[in-house]
């Protein structure tokens, strides 16, 4: 068995003297591991640290076994996170995310936007509204989207802004306005997928996403969410 694709690194762990267990996240292959012999070396350690993207081959024996990886750099990013907190734990929050994900489940769009977070995260302002319009896209990939199309009061998909934190649909600000305290408030970013928010609808999307996430996917897990994830947020000022 053998392929090749591109994988963000998402983690690595020490395996007998000399190697490592590399986790990727690839985009044809989804979450996949395998070893990499020599992978403590001075020269490999460098490119298996989480958030840089490597060219990968892939080989075993059988297709269930763990096999085996060959990686050579594409972006060595890692570097440019040690001096900024947000990119730090924002790399290591993206990396739990994707752990979420079932093993060798493929999920192309999430590669992507995993890949793009991984690139601007030493600039928190361009990859915070990705990371939440990421954990957004998440919830759908692992069967809890949300419904948030047209106002589930009025039917209608004009200024939406809430969502229902009982059934996860969206609802328009006048039909909202009297359950405003008991709503989820819906940033108009997600909506509309831009590349800039406002602090405050930051705020607002990572409180949305993270309610979705662990009353969907974590608590019948019997886990939270990554303690990575408040630094990162708080990190974000």
């Amino acid at each position: 068995m053998e392929w090749q694709d591109e994988g963000l690194v998402i983690g690595a762990r020490k395996h007998g003297e000399t190697s490592v267990i590399l986790e990727l996240m690839t985009r044809a292959h989804g979450r996949h591991l395998g070893v990499v012999r020599g992978g403590r070396s001075k020269a490999m350690r460098p490119v298996l640290q989480p958030g840089n993207l490597v060219a990968s081959t892939w080989r075993a024996r059988l297709e269930d076994h763990m096999g085996a990886y060959a990686v050579e750099p594409l972006a060595l990013r890692a570097a440019r996170y040690l001096d900024r907190a947000a990119a730090l734990h924002g790399v290591t929050m993206l990396a739990a995310l994707l752990r979420l994900l079932p093993e060798r489940d493929p999920h192309e769009a999430l590669f992507d936007m995993a890949e793009a977070i991984a690139v601007r995260l030493d600039s928190p302002n361009a990859a915070a509204p990705l990371m939440a319009q990421f954990e957004l896209a998440l919830l759908g990939a692992l069967g809890f989207g949300l419904d948030l199309e047209r106002c589930a009061v009025t039917g209608t998909r004009d200024d939406l802004a809430y969502v229902s934190p009982k059934t996860g649909r969206a609802v328009n600000r006048e039909a909202g306005a009297p359950w405003r305290d008991r709503l989820l408030p819906y940033p108009r970013f997600l909506q509309e997928e831009t590349e800039y928010a406002a602090p405050e609808e930051i705020a607002d999307a990572f409180r949305l996403t993270g309610y979705f996430l662990t009353r969907d996917v974590l608590a019948p897990r019997g886990a939270a969410l990554p303690a990575s994830r408040a630094l990162y947020v708080a990190a974000l000022g």
